[in-house]
């Protein structure tokens, strides 16, 4: 046959046909456009399974210098400046200096490292996630991406909510606003939601230029407020003496300091939230692959070094200078210590404008991270089939994380402390997956070094997430329902769409393409592939025969398909061609049997015109439940009346409807 060249062949209708069912999707597509369902679901893509490959990211239109896209992590990296100092000071006392310090040491030199690995090994913007999934191959890969999903989704909202009800407090904080607004934390932090969800309802393009503003802008605010501080600290050293006085009467020994430190350190990993974002917006930074990844490695670098001066600078000041009483709720620190100083330092022409600025990036941070969820679901859900189909069109999901921040937001009383702990729950289990990732990738690199510190990492995180959960279990509820929601309705979505055709190509081979050309009934016998002798290919044609009345002589074909990993949902069909004892045989692989083999027919009737005909044997009696699991879970399962469902709703044109025979 000399090389055999394959063909690349996409799965279509006869242009006489075509006109028909263009005709019927137009009229259908009319229909869903029109009303509310019509909008809620504009941008949905209703792709042809048959044609339609996996999700791809694309590559973004427009790219930027690292450090712009730097600005659009640092949206939610640096505007938990708003809340940070308020936090750790009601968590650690005067101990704050201190703790921030060793959540400085941590960032610099565990969570730094760390995504740096990841931006090499996932350049794509997929993360830590993506890493886990390559090197967990299968279901259990999967299963563990669900379940991570689910702190991804804590993460997120909680930002969400958690940025709504700080840019609250600095709204309603503020000298200029009534009194009367005093009480409306929860009502003006669902505003704030509410129109973050209308803005996205209506059309929202992220745009980083509207990031470098913000973020420059309150970066260059918090300098002055942080310098204007500091200069009062050093021009009053009563207060530094006073604040050493308060750390030994609490502490009998600097040991125990670093001891207690530790201890509450865990309450204080809101500080490290920007590392996940940073590698998830890599496709931005422009250049090459390589050059991508070494301006991911300067934004991940530098916005460390930037928020680690700021989280240490910020601490001291804000503890040394605030009295204790303003940080706890009620006080007028409470979620705002920066903005306290500015009005307190700066008069409150500036901190108003501070404020403005601190509401304006907050806002922007929950933007970005609503942005986040509506990328997440198409990167990953979808791929594995495990998304139902109006998740593909963003308004719907808008209105599903909205109500959900309605709900954490009603719960928490639109308090920030309060909701830090399921925020920090995020952020610590997304860090320590990375940091399992980075170990296990370098592990198996045969890195061992590389492994060791990792591993180390790896385990100081671990700490960290534990101590976080024990103290605050909120959190760690919260991320579990949103677990359950997720695998729950990932597993529903993966069987009620088990049954689509589930195939993005078919490439058949030149040997594959003469058999199909020299039949003249295309009659395809199914056989499941064993030791493949000269024995098992004489007692299948004795079968058809028994069972069908065909003859190996009237151009039988035997069709093979192994399963190669049930667990991904699309795939692409090779079908080669084979002559095995003197038997014409198709072979292919799939994660599914009953799906190729329906994709298959389909493929064959549209090329040739004819309409094929395929032939099975009934399996052994059992349990109909048993069998549908293992369709699901091992892509087998009772083959022939599945292969009939799937090709009753592909194809609802009986006449046009390739035949399944069943003996």
């Amino acid at each position: 046959m000399g090389v055999c060249q394959e063909q690349d062949v996409t799965v279509r209708a006869r242009a006489t046909e075509g006109n028909t069912v263009a005709s019927t999707s137009a009229s259908a597509s009319a229909q869903v456009e029109a009303g509310l369902r019509g909008w809620l679901l504009k941008g949905l893509q209703r792709s042809d399974p048959r044609t339609t490959g996996p999700h791809h990211e694309e590559s973004p239109a427009h790219q930027h210098t690292w450090w712009q896209v730097m600005c659009l992590t640092g949206v939610d990296y640096f505007s938990t400046l708003g809340y940070q100092p308020g936090i750790a000071a009601l968590a650690a006392g005067s101990l704050s200096p201190i703790a921030t310090v060793l959540l400085v040491a941590l960032t610099l030199f565990g969570a730094l490292p760390t995504y740096r690995a990841v931006a090499e090994q996932s350049p794509n913007g997929l993360g830590s996630l993506s890493m886990l999934e390559r090197l967990l191959p299968g279901w259990r890969g999967k299963l563990l991406v669900l379940f991570l999903l689910g702190f991804v989704a804590t993460a997120f909202i909680v930002t969400i909510t958690l940025s709504a009800a700080d840019a609250t407090a600095h709204l309603l904080h503020n000298p200029f606003v009534p009194e009367f607004f005093s009480g409306w934390q929860v009502p003006v932090t669902l505003a704030l939601i509410a129109a973050l969800g209308g803005v996205f309802l209506v059309g929202f393009g992220e745009a980083i230029s509207i990031a470098v503003v913000l973020v420059v802008v309150y970066l260059v605010l918090n300098v002055v407020v942080v310098a204007v501080a500091v200069q009062h600290v050093l021009v009053a050293p009563q207060l530094v003496t006073g604040w050493q006085a308060a750390l030994t009467a609490q502490h009998s020994s600097p040991i125990a300091m670093i001891a207690v430190s530790l201890y509450v350190m865990p309450k204080l990993a809101l500080g490290l939230s920007g590392f996940e974002t940073g590698v998830a917006v890599m496709p931005l930074v422009k250049g090459d692959l390589a050059r991508r990844i070494r301006g991911a490695k300067k934004l991940l670098t530098t916005a460390a070094i930037i928020m680690s001066v700021f989280l240490i600078t910020s601490s001291f000041a804000t503890t040394v200078l605030i009295p204790p009483a303003e940080f706890a709720e009620g006080g007028a620190a409470n979620g705002r210590a920066l903005a306290y100083l500015a009005h307190a330092y700066l008069g409150d022409g500036f901190g108003t404008v501070y404020d403005v600025s601190t509401i304006a990036i907050l806002w922007f941070a929950g933007a970005s991270a609503l942005a986040g969820l509506l990328n997440i679901v198409p990167r990953y859900l979808p791929r594995y089939g495990m998304a139902p189909d109006w998740s593909r069109a963003a308004r719907p999901m808008v209105l599903v994380f909205t109500a959900i921040s309605f709900a954490i937001t009603v719960f928490f009383g639109a308090d920030v402390e309060s909701q830090g702990g399921a925020y920090a729950t995020g952020v610590l289990a997304l860090i320590l997956s990375a940091a399992v990732a980075v170990t296990l990738a370098a592990w198996n690199t045969g890195r061992h070094r590389a492994a060791f510190f990792f591993g180390t990492v790896t385990l100081i995180f671990a700490y960290a997430t534990v101590a976080n959960v024990i103290e605050r279990p909120d959190g760690l509820v919260i991320a579990l329902l949103f677990v359950l929601a997720i695998v729950t309705t990932s597993l529903v979505s993966r069987a009620t769409r088990s049954t689509e055709l589930r195939v993005t190509r078919i490439t058949m081979d030149d040997l594959a393409r003469e058999y199909i050309n020299t039949c003249g009934t295309i009659q395809l016998i199914a056989n499941e592939p064993h030791v493949r002798d000269h024995k098992e290919y004489v007692d299948k044609a004795r079968e058809a025969w028994e069972l069908h009345r065909l003859r190996t002589g009237e151009g039988l074909l035997f069709l093979e398909v192994s399963v190669f990993d049930a667990s991904e949902f699309t795939s692409e069909l090779r079908v080669v061609g084979e002559e095995r004892h003197g038997f014409r045989v198709l072979r292919m692989q799939s994660p599914t049997v009953a799906n190729a083999i329906a994709a298959l027919l389909l493929y064959l009737r549209d090329q040739t015109g004819k309409i094929p005909h395929v032939y099975f044997h009934w399996a052994a009696e059992g349990n109909p439940i048993g069998a549908l699991l293992r369709y699901l879970v091992f892509g087998g399962g009772d083959i022939p009346p599945l292969t009939r469902e799937v090709l009753r709703q592909a194809e609802p044109d009986t006449a046009r409807r390739p035949i399944v025979h069943v003996g």
